[in-house]
């Protein structure tokens, strides 16, 4: 593989991290995937934070154990700007279960990420995106729709 591929490749691993700790909420591994400088904005600048602290403060308090959430990025489109630097562009779908207030999200956006290698390792050093569309609906509206499975239960 060449080295590009290779670089290429770990940056993607580096999202699928990201994405996979957001909804896991596992703030500790989440934080290792950004700089302490990141910057985001998501949702067209509607949430948006300097500093990997505030990233990791707005998620964590967003993000509470009853609201379930699933976020997938597809279609990377990842150039390589640099040796230590790299831009790339995902196809989002997320969706959002809050079991608390029983309301429910989904969505599409387009991630628009800069990544920047620290001592051999790819973090993210800006992440953010714009909305496609976003709807957002009442689960009391569906009678029949139940939550039967959520890791974040209490047992």
């Amino acid at each position: 593989m060449s080295t590009d591929l290779a670089e290429i490749e770990a940056i993607k691993r580096l999202k699928y991290k990201y994405l996979r700790c957001v909804d896991m909420k596992l703030w500790d591994e989440l934080a290792e995937t950004l700089t302490e400088d990141a910057e985001s904005s998501y949702s067209g600048g509607q949430y948006a934070f300097k500093g990997r602290d505030a990233i990791m403060k707005f998620l964590k308090e967003g993000l509470p154990s009853h609201r379930l959430t699933m976020h997938h990025c597809h279609h990377p489109e990842i150039e390589l700007t640099s040796k230590t630097t790299a831009r790339g562009m995902w196809a989002l779908e997320d969706y959002v279960i809050d079991a608390k207030d029983n309301f429910s999200l989904r969505g599409a956006a387009f991630y628009k990420d800069e990544y920047v290698k620290i001592n051999g390792q790819w973090r993210i050093k800006f992440t953010g995106y714009d909305r496609v569309f976003e709807e957002f609906w009442n689960r009391k509206d569906s009678p029949s729709l139940q939550l039967t499975q959520n890791m974040f239960a209490s047992k």
